[in-house]
């Protein structure tokens, strides 16, 4: 198997319980990695063959932007589903970190697994 990863991808979104959460935007950062079979890239050299990731990334910053969640665990899901569902991925691993969401932490957050590995 494969994996095809994007590291700290920064969204700036409206995310939180708080009613003051709810009034500004937050930065989120988003962990991925996707399974995805990329011996057909490797051998043709196109972009075609494999998941895009300037695709995948455009696709989620527009949707984060846009979303105005409470969980961490609500976007992780959304992301996750928008992987598998749009680009076909068999699997995939979404971290959500939500920096200086608490005190004394540098972030928090959730990490999903879903599909088959």
């Amino acid at each position: 198997m494969d994996i095809l990863f994007v590291r700290e991808l920064k969204v700036d979104t409206r995310i939180g319980i708080y009613d003051w959460e709810r009034q500004v935007k937050q930065t989120v950062l988003i962990d991925l990695e996707i399974a995805a079979d990329t011996h057909a890239a490797a051998q043709s050299d196109k972009v075609e063959q494999t998941i895009n990731y300037q695709t995948v990334c455009q696709r989620l910053v527009s949707h984060i932007s846009a979303s105005e969640v409470e969980l961490v665990e609500t976007l992780a899901e959304q992301i996750a589903d928008i992987i598998r569902g749009e680009f076909a991925a068999r699997w995939v691993q979404v971290t959500v970190h939500k920096p200086a969401a608490v005190r004394g932490t540098r972030d928090v957050g959730v990490r999903i697994e879903r599909g088959k590995d």
